[in-house]
């Protein structure tokens, strides 16, 4: 890899700073969510807040040279006024950071609508619009001078298409898709902001980007491929890209009654506020038939099936992960080729990883050898991307650190770094490497496997 690679990793605020209520903080829709029975809810989380120089001090160790979190909004603007103590925290942990030469890579928004937002109807008000804008103009006049890259909007796609799964909204297609117009165009406008600003990093948008492979070579699942891709990558990555949106997304949406309502101004604002690089999340591909009558169960990563366009199948070829996601290394090269060939950007992953139980041994170890093969094995296949071609800035697999899985709870695992706690009872939250800490260490002093 070259030799400014930036080996990272990434957790996001809500899942591992706890501190819900305090200095100043206010609450968020995920402090407020329905959290399923025997699940932790992220009031303490892992307790970040208070331990971050010494979680900072073990991404030293680890060797990180980026580590891409995330700032919550209802933190810094718990009510649209500026909180000086949330500016002050995260003050502290950039500075840590840079003290410990680690690339502080900041999202501005995962997840985490403030409620008081929320309450005024969230994405779905156009005047979320700049309310957005106020917030992310105060992180750049704070931190604009120390973080070389932003981010705007975590898994914006995610969020239209699964927002139920996640916890972000349980609305009908037209109103997400409303929201998400929203979202686009306040994202474009901070972008725009932060150009003619002239702040010294590079912005960017933050989907789960993941290629749609045909169930055969029919020509009906061919086109069942270009439009669920259509809808699942381009229709964001168009709009942050070139500022409009794409054919085959928008046509869709008219035929299913949910094409969004779009002004002259939103238009003008998309078209003036395009990204420097694109981030993405990557944690497998996934597989389409021509529709055909099922059960239409919305997941996270799988999709769901749209008359007359695409059915998400299962792919035969891919083995899951224990809790049932597809494992697709080959997939990986295959979307940063696609995605790098049709925008030309250079690219960041901000998530690839794998959940799990790990178990803590008496002596304090955790054997996470499938984790080992899992990064070991998509970390080939990035390697290939980049002998491809393709412009990659960074890896920042998910998570630094364990923390708790936005509907799994902390028993589904993703760190290097694994923390004491159960659902039910914090225990002592102490810190233990895992195996996959040390391996992964070697990777990045070796610049790669």
């Amino acid at each position: 890899m070259k030799e400014n690679f930036l080996w990272g990793a990434s957790t996001s605020a809500y899942q591992v700073e706890g501190a819900w209520n305090e200095d100043g903080k206010g609450p968020s829709v995920q402090d407020n969510k329905v959290i399923p029975e025997g699940t932790t809810d992220f009031k303490v989380a892992i307790d970040h807040y208070h331990r971050f120089k010494e979680d900072v001090q073990l991404f030293k160790e680890l060797g990180l040279k980026a580590y891409r979190f995330s700032i919550s909004w209802s933190r810094v603007m718990p009510n649209g006024q500026v909180n000086e103590e949330g500016i002050a925290f995260y003050e502290s942990l950039i500075d840590e950071l840079i003290h410990q030469d680690i690339e502080p890579v900041v999202t501005v928004f995962h997840f985490d609508l403030p409620v008081y937002m929320a309450e005024k109807g969230g994405w779905e008000n156009r005047e979320t619009i700049d309310e957005f804008a106020n917030y992310c103009q105060l992180l750049f006049e704070r931190f604009g001078k120390k973080v070389p890259y932003w981010q705007t909007i975590n898994e914006q796609n995610v969020m239209a298409l699964a927002g139920s799964v996640i916890g972000t909204s349980t609305k009908s297609m037209k109103e997400k898709f409303q929201e998400n117009h929203h979202m686009l165009v306040a994202q474009a406008l901070v972008t725009k902001h932060f150009h003619e600003q002239g702040h010294q990093g590079k912005i960017g948008p933050a989907p789960n980007i993941a290629s749609v492979y045909p169930a055969t070579d029919k020509p009906e699942d061919q086109l069942a491929a270009l439009y669920m891709s259509a809808l699942r990558n381009w229709l964001f990555l168009d709009v942050a890209v070139y500022g409009i949106y794409n054919h085959n997304a928008w046509h869709l949406l008219e035929s299913i009654g949910a094409a969004p309502t779009v002004t002259e101004e939103d238009k003008a604002i998309l078209a003036a506020g395009t990204c420097d690089y694109i981030a993405f999340n990557y944690y497998n591909t996934m597989t389409v038939s021509a529709y055909y009558e099922k059960e239409n169960k919305i997941d996270q990563q799988s999709g769901f099936g749209i008359p007359g366009f695409f059915q998400a199948v299962s792919n035969e070829h891919l083995p899951l992960t224990e809790f049932g996601w597809p494992i697709d290394p080959a997939g990986f090269r295959f979307t940063l080729n696609e995605i790098y060939s049709r925008y030309r950007l250079p690219l960041l992953i901000t998530e690839n990883g794998i959940g799990a139980k790990d178990t803590l041994t008496t002596t304090g170890e955790v054997h996470d050898n499938y984790r080992i093969d899992y990064l070991k094995d998509h970390i080939e296949q990035l390697e290939l991307a980049v002998q491809d071609g393709v412009e990659i800035l960074g890896y920042c697999p998910w998570s630094a650190i364990d923390l708790i899985s936005t509907h799994e709870g902390i028993e589904k695992r993703y760190g290097f770094i694994y923390v004491n706690r159960t659902e039910e009872d914090l225990l002592d939250l102490a810190r233990y490497k895992k195996d996959s800490f040390y391996w992964y260490q070697k990777v990045i002093e070796n610049n790669g496997l």
